[in-house]
């Protein structure tokens, strides 16, 4: 997909893509008789799933923004939902983000819980003021009368080949504002049980959805057992770093760790998901075993959220750490449109540098 690519451009990409790489979910046998609630799934799928449920089970629930209706969405998150529960509760709205999230914010004061959609994470600055000034505050500001039980889907990050304005990583700027909780799920599994349980809060939660991974299949457990919403999660144990990432770059990072076993370098790899409120305990426990973290992260470097990540490595374990945390991240110039995407986000290289540069170091 050029840099000139169309918004019409990109939603026939995106239908073509459904049509020959749609899959139908699967129920996993264990044994003769026994079934579990293990189904394939595409993350677009699973999180379709989830808000198919968080309506079902809750008449409050809303979905709203631009397209969500009947076309489904641009990446057809959304796609069926009308037709399954009508037009007054999944419907389009006028292509003004800040009129999105003001009607949020009245719906949510008469009781509701709405479920907001922008198309693309470039087009929330223009809502920057009702996020800020509104969906942050009405909660403190009300005294605790006032929840602000809104859900704000952003289809987030690059990695889509998208034109300008279509590929963004703005979560130091949601995690920044006091009463928001920010979360990014990094597979199928997390897309489901994370919007189901951001859904369902009395606290207003940024879902910040990697675009590029919506294609991504995996198993996806219905179930609920045993899985916790809360706090970070590791993904791949090792001894040598502790690899910190979210969203996207999640899976580049269990990329770069099977690379790095076939120099016999060990690492693990932990999955923030919360980026607000960070789950401090969890990252120093990590990164106490393994002594040496880096932060990949597809934001600019300068007051990225790489930066809070390590500070926070830094106060809890700067006795045992052998190393300054290493942050790879994007550059500080504008999120970049069509190929020069490439060259933007973190690759593997860049990140297997940066552990070299953190196992190579020596004090003195």
């Amino acid at each position: 997909m050029s840099e000139h690519t169309t918004l019409s451009d990109l939603e026939a990409a995106i239908d073509n893509t459904f049509a020959t790489d749609a899959q139908q979910a699967s129920v996993d046998v264990v044994e003769p008789g026994i079934v579990t609630a293990v189904e394939t799934l595409s993350m677009q799928q699973a999180l379709n799933r989830a808000l198919a449920e968080v309506l079902e089970g809750n008449p409050k629930a809303l979905v709203l923004g631009e397209d969500v209706g009947l076309l489904g969405g641009v990446f057809r998150i959304t796609d069926g939902l009308q037709k399954q529960f009508g037009e007054d509760r999944v419907f389009d709205t006028p292509l003004a983000e800040s009129g999105i999230l003001g009607m949020s914010v009245g719906l949510a004061m008469a009781g509701y819980h709405p479920i907001p959609e922008v198309q693309f994470d470039g087009f929330a600055y223009p809502a920057i003021n009702q996020i800020v000034c509104q969906v942050g505050r009405m909660n403190y500001r009300s005294r605790g009368t006032m929840p602000m039980p809104i859900t704000l889907r952003v289809p987030s990050f690059g990695g889509i080949r998208a034109p300008e304005h279509h590929g963004e990583s703005l979560e130091s700027l949601f995690a920044h504002v006091p009463g928001l909780k920010v979360v990014s799920p990094s597979s199928p599994n997390e897309a489901y049980h994370l919007l189901k349980h951001a859904a369902t809060r009395p606290d207003p939660v940024i879902f910040m959805e990697p675009k590029s991974r919506y294609w991504q299949k995996g198993p996806v457990d219905t179930s609920a057992d045993g899985y916790s919403p809360e706090g970070s999660r590791i993904v791949r144990e090792g001894k040598h770093l502790t690899l910190v990432a979210w969203g996207a770059m999640v899976a580049r990072c269990l990329q770069v760790a099977e690379l790095a076993a076939e120099d016999g370098i060990d690492i693990e790899v932990l999955d923030l998901r919360w980026l607000k409120p960070i789950d401090a305990e969890g990252l120093a426990a990590s990164v106490a075993k393994t002594r040496r973290a880096v932060v990949v992260h597809e934001a600019p470097l300068t007051s990225g959220l790489g930066a809070e990540v390590a500070a926070l490595i830094t106060e809890h374990c700067f006795g045992t750490l052998r190393a300054p945390v290493e942050r790879v991240t994007g550059f500080d110039v504008p999120y970049p449109s069509g190929d020069l995407e490439d060259e933007y986000v973190p690759n593997i290289d860049r990140i297997l540098f940066g552990i070299q540069r953190v196992l190579e170091y020596r004090r003195g």
